[in-house]
Order: C-alpha cells, then sequence, then structure tokens
C-alpha cells in the first residue's frame, strides 16, 4: 500500500503513564528517520483511525493507553489487511494502581477486548527492575542471527499469552511479582517468558518487542513522588537491544536486505526495499510469560 514513489507512511503511538515517552519517541524516530521513504505521524494514544486505515506500519511505545471500541477494531482491521505493526514495552499493559491506604498494589484488568489476541499477549506483572538474561531462542531468525545470550536492566514482563507465537528471545523467572494483584500466582510455573515473538494476524504481523523500559525524574507525580532524583535508561545502552531494536524496525519497513552470520556478528549485504515473507512459526504454548518489573518509583 506504499504511495506515490514508494512512500511509506507510518503511525507512532507513544504516551502513557510512568516511563519517559520524550526519551522512546525521540529514540524511535530516529529509527525510522533512517529510512528516507518512511514519513511518520505521532499520536500519544490511539486516536488515529484515520490515519490507521492509509498506513503501512504501526510503532507503538505505550503504557495504561487503552484504546476505545472502535480504535481496537481500527488497529484489528490495519493488521488483518496486511499492516505491520512493532509493538514495545508496555503496548499489552492495563495497570490500575490501588487508592485506599497501605502499600500499592496494581491490577491489571482485562480491558483490551480482542485486542489481546491481536497482539498475543497482556501484561500481568514484573519482578523488582534488576539485571536478568535474555535467551536466544531461535538463533537461525534473522532478527536474531549472531546474538548470544545478553543482560539487561529492564521489566521483566509476566503475560497472559494468546494463539500460537513464534517466539524469538526468552528469558526464565519463577517466582513472585510483589506490587500487583496476581503477582503471588503469575509466574509460579517453570514457563519461559517471551520477550520478542512474531505472531500472525489476518494478513499481517505483529512484532512484539517487551524491552524498552526509561523513565525520568517527574514521571510518576501522580504516584505521589515528585522527583524520583534519578534518570533510568534500562536497556537504551544496551547494545543487543539496540541492535535488535532496529532489525524489528527494519523489518516492520520492509527494508530487508540479505543477512549473513559471520564471526558471530549479522552483517547486512544488500537492500533494495524488498520485503521478506516471516518464516514459519515457531509454536510457543500460550502459557503466562513473564514482564518486567512492577511499576514503582
Amino acid at each position: 500500500m506504499a504511495g506515490p514513489a514508494g512512500r511509506l507512511d507510518a503511525v507512532l503511538v507513544c504516551g502513557g503513564r510512568w516511563h519517559d515517552f520524550d526519551h522512546a519517541r525521540l529514540r524511535l524516530l530516529e529509527l525510522l528517520g533512517e529510512h528516507p521513504r518512511v514519513r511518520t505521524t505521532v499520536y500519544q494514544d490511539y486516536g488515529c483511525e484515520a490515519a490507521l486505515d492509509e498506513a503501512d506500519l504501526l510503532v507503538t511505545y505505550t503504557c495504561d493507553v487503552r484504546p476505545r471500541p472502535a480504535q481496537r477494531a481500527a488497529l484489528a482491521r490495519f493488521v488483518e489487511r496486511g499492516g505491520r505493526w512493532l509493538a514495545l514495552h508496555g503496548t499489552n499493559a492495563v495497570i490500575e494502581p490501588s487508592t485506599g491506604g497501605g502499600p500499592r498494589v496494581f491490577t491489571t484488568p482485562r480491558l483490551l477486548g480482542e485486542l489481546a489476541q491481536v497482539l498475543g499477549s497482556q501484561f500481568l506483572a514484573h519482578p523488582p527492575i534488576e539485571p536478568y538474561q535474555v535467551r536466544v531462542t531461535r538463533p537461525d531468525h534473522p532478527l536474531v542471527a549472531g546474538i548470544g545470550p545478553f543482560t539487561v536492566t529492564d521489566e521483566l514482563y509476566v503475560c497472559e499469552l494468546h494463539g500460537e507465537l513464534d517466539v524469538l528471545l526468552h528469558a526464565e523467572y519463577t517466582g513472585p511479582c510483589r506490587g500487583f494483584a496476581e503477582g503471588d500466582s503469575a509466574a509460579l510455573d517453570d514457563a519461559p517468558r517471551p520477550v520478542l515473538y512474531l505472531k500472525r494476524h489476518g494478513a499481517g504481523e505483529v512484532c512484539y518487542f517487551t524491552l524498552g523500559h526509561c523513565r525520568g525524574r517527574y514521571d510518576v507525580q501522580d504516584l505521589g513522588v515528585d522527583d524520583t532524583g534519578r534518570v533510568d535508561r534500562g536497556p537504551w545502552h544496551t547494545p543487543e537491544f539496540l541492535t535488535v531494536l532496529r532489525r524489528c524496525v527494519e523489518r516492520t519497513v520492509g527494508a530487508w536486505g540479505r543477512r549473513t552470520v559471520e564471526r558471530g556478528q549479522a552483517v547486512e549485504r544488500g537492500g533494495g526495499g524488498r520485503r521478506i515473507s516471516p518464516p514459519p512459526p515457531h509454536p510457543f504454548p500460550s502459557r503466562g510469560c513473564a514482564p518486567g518489573p512492577p511499576l514503582r518509583p
């Protein structure tokens, strides 16, 4: 559905709660800007139905942004007709903090409706933010070729999974996720926690990457903390994260060249703006998946 002269229209939705969306928005626009054919329109929420009807690709970095029924239908329709959706970090998160006295507890109500099936997951909880290892599930896939296990400091997402996922990266965590209403039970099994996966829907595809946490000093004021006293950039300085994220953007744009792996590193060859069809899915059981740590100041 490219426009005149091969122009690609992108929609970037970046907004929500408890994260440094200015930082994420800037970094994502930089990555999209590496592709001259891409023209990007930016939104803070899903009030972009008309733009989605004309868009070739969608990139989202949100937290607790809740699309209304008509917006959910527009998102599903976008993927069904062949759209490519790169969904990052808290896109699948609906989170409500408790309002009464006592320790704060976050609930994760199931308010995404049919969109959870399109995305392939919904956030449930995460253990406290600390370094953890990301493992390569499918080293043969171009998105992760040449990438070995790496350590990030991020929210390890534990999710409710939906449908058949082609999981490319995963983490391992079994234990409590304190501060979440379902935290005592969400991650007690030994299931791997998807970190990067592909999900087919209709003629299109969702590429979901749970990493990407970042938070500035003033981003949790609605939780009663005026200034956290620190800036948290999470994985945004981790080379492996940046490499995989750039590849995800390339796949979403459709600007894939031939990839060969030499000396353990993926080397780009060619260009040509050719879209490579995704490989057949590698089935992954729809069990609970681990998200990043709870949103705490």
